[in-house]
Parts: structure tokens; C-alpha cells; sequence
């Protein structure tokens, strides 16, 4: 009992090795992950270099142990923009090439044709084999509502019914927040908080539905926490800010939402930073697993993390960002994440991947 108590404050890729001492061992640190300290999702922090966009540092945050590490990977010859999508999708698209990675610590990459239609910034998420592009059209393309669906055992491109054209002015994922559960992917305007889906085995769009709180919210995100759809909303305007809170929406209910929960007021000034007037234009969302990050992207060093408790209810804590703090002087930071297991890090390390502690 000592031991699997000692093994459940060590962190993650110290346990790796550990496994290997002997039979033993191996028997205490499952056990340990199993009963004492199970493995939480992982963070993953990816800094870009603007001017050679194939310099790419990544760090992870392990919030089992709440440890950085730095992940030492081969690196991978991107020419475009790194970006994220609905958490744990991570892509790059230039005309040329669609690239995208979906293993957990985003080690493996895949190439496949740009889709047909040239787009800037799209609303991207992945359904199983499946991946959705949509919307974000250059100018000069005809339909600024199109949306493809790649088909990743066939290698193919799937044209499927266009974005509402309420939707028109908004196509941007700038503008936009995606969510995925099920066959569904869940678009949410970020202002309006008004919502759309869109069914993938159709191919066909529904709504607009609109999110009813009882609250004035002027901006909203959703995300996915245990297969659950739920929306982050701040509360009040943009010159008095009220609150945060995280509703889950009920689709059964007619998009319903029923309050989980609401972040306590010094991590809201936490979030709004070092303006100190109130002023909060805007939040961005990392969902993986039970845990929601919410940060302020114009002051990213701080995010607040929201653990959804089994037992209902959910606890919060600020996370320091220092990774981001000390290398966003290289231009682009992409937020992901994923579920990281023992047999993960293993098959990285076979792969010359390495993890270092870091004291950020």
C-alpha cells in the first residue's frame, strides 16, 4: 500500500520505467493507476516559429501529477499553419496538402489532397474515419458555405450540403466553436451563441437552435466533457463582466441547458488579467476527458481548469502557462490535447520520441 501510495505522486513518464523493474513493480504501478491515481488526458502546448513554421516545440501538461513535460519529437516538416480543432484534432491546410494527426500525443501524421474548394480558415472535426471541412472559403471561390468530407479509408473527398446561409457572414472558424458527439457536429456562434448541427451520416444540416439561459451571455464556446455536450458562456458584456459559468446543453429538451457549474470570482479576474477594468472580449476552450481549460487568448500565461467531478459538482484551479509565457515570442501556440496511456509513451519511445520534467 505505501508503495502504489508513493508510485500515485510520480510523475507519468517516470512510471514507465518503473513498469520494467520487474513483475512486481509492474502489478503496483497498474494498481496505482487503477485505484490510487488513475492517468488523466493530457494537454498538449505547441509553439510555432512564424518565420520557419518547421520549428515546432511541444509540451504537455499532465494534470495527474500537474507536471509540464517537454515532449523531444522528430521533427515534422510542416510549411503551413499549425491549428486545432475541438480539442484533440490537430491539421495543417495549404492548397497543396490536408495534413492531420488524431494519436494522442500527435506524433503520427497523415497527408491526404487539400479538399477541393480552397479555404483560409475552416470549421474542421473529425467523425471516426471521417473528417468534415466547412466553410472559410477565399473570396473567390463560388460557394463560401462549402462543405467536404474526407473519407479516410478511401483517400476521398465527399461534397456535402452547404452551410445555412444564415450562416453566410460567420462561415470563419474565427467566429465559430465545434463540438462533436456522436454523428453530430455541434457549431456554435461564438457572440449570438446561436447553434447549429450538422448530421454526418446525412450530410445535412438542422437548426438554427438557440441556447436558452436564463443569464445575459455574450460570448459562448462548447466543447465536449464526458460525452456530454456542454456550453462556457461568460456572463454580463464585455465592460461588466459577471461571470463564467459551464452549462450542459440538453439536446432531448430542445437545447435546454442546465448549469454545472460556475467559476469562482478571483479566477474570473484571473482570466481577465492584467487590464483589471472588466474588459473580456473573448475565451477559448480545451475539453478532453472530464477537464475543461478555459483561457484568455490575449493573456494566455494563466488558464483556469475545470475538473467535472463523477460525483457531480467540480473542482477548480488555476494552471500556469509559462510554456506559453516563454515561447510565444515564436509566433503560433495551438492548444490540443488527448488521452495518454503507459503503452503511449512506450510506443513514442520505441519511435526515438523523448519526455523531459520541465520546471516552468
Amino acid at each position: 500500500d505505501i508503495q502504489k501510495a508513493i508510485l500515485s505522486h510520480v510523475p507519468l513518464i517516470y512510471l514507465l520505467p518503473a513498469s520494467h523493474v520487474s513483475n512486481h513493480w509492474n502489478g503496483a504501478v497498474s494498481s496505482s493507476l487503477r485505484y490510487v491515481n488513475p492517468v488523466k488526458p493530457w494537454l498538449t502546448v505547441h509553439t510555432q516559429n512564424s518565420r520557419a513554421p518547421h520549428v515546432i516545440k511541444s509540451y504537455a501538461y499532465d494534470p495527474r501529477s500537474r507536471s509540464w513535460i517537454k515532449i523531444h519529437a522528430p521533427q515534422i516538416n510542416h510549411t503551413s499553419a499549425l491549428r486545432s480543432s475541438h480539442s484533440t484534432l490537430l491539421y495543417t491546410l495549404s492548397p497543396a496538402k490536408f495534413t492531420f494527426s488524431l494519436d494522442s500525443l500527435h506524433l503520427e501524421w497523415n497527408h491526404a489532397p487539400s479538399p477541393r474548394v480552397w479555404r483560409v480558415d475552416p470549421v474542421v472535426a473529425r467523425f471516426g474515419n471521417r473528417i468534415v471541412v466547412a466553410g472559410g472559403a477565399c473570396d473567390f471561390e463560388d460557394d463560401p458555405l462549402a462543405v467536404e468530407m474526407y473519407d479516410i479509408d478511401s483517400g476521398n473527398w465527399i461534397q456535402c450540403e452547404s452551410m445555412p446561409e444564415m450562416m453566410e457572414d460567420t462561415t470563419a472558424s474565427t467566429w465559430l466553436s465545434v463540438a462533436v458527439a456522436g454523428e453530430f457536429m455541434y457549431v456554435t456562434e461564438k457572440n449570438s451563441g446561436t447553434l447549429y448541427s450538422f448530421d454526418c451520416k446525412t450530410m445535412t444540416w438542422q437548426g438554427p437552435y438557440e441556447l436558452r439561459r436564463e443569464e445575459s451571455v455574450f460570448f459562448s464556446v462548447t466543447g465536449m466533457v464526458r460525452n456530454r455536450l456542454v456550453v462556457v458562456g461568460i456572463v454580463g458584456d464585455a465592460e461588466n463582466v459577471k461571470g463564467v459559468k459551464i452549462w450542459e446543453v440538453k439536446k432531448e429538451l430542445g437545447f435546454e441547458t442546465m448549469e454545472l457549474c460556475a467559476m469562482p470570482k478571483e479566477m474570473v479576474k484571473k482570466l481577465i488579467g492584467e487590464s483589471g477594468n472588466g474588459l473580456l472580449n473573448s475565451i477559448e476552450l480545451v475539453c478532453i476527458g472530464d477537464f475543461v481549460y478555459v483561457y484568455n487568448p490575449s493573456e494566455p500565461e494563466e488558464m483556469v481548469v475545470c475538473e467535472v467531478l463523477q460525483g457531480g459538482g467540480c473542482e477548480w484551479r488555476i494552471a500556469r502557462n509559462e510554456v506559453v509565457n516563454h515561447d510565444a515570442r515564436m509566433g503560433r501556440v495551438v492548444l490540443c490535447g488527448g488521452d495518454v496511456r503507459l503503452e503511449d509513451l512506450k510506443s513514442a519511445v520505441s519511435g526515438n520520441c523523448r519526455f523531459e520534467l520541465v520546471q516552468v
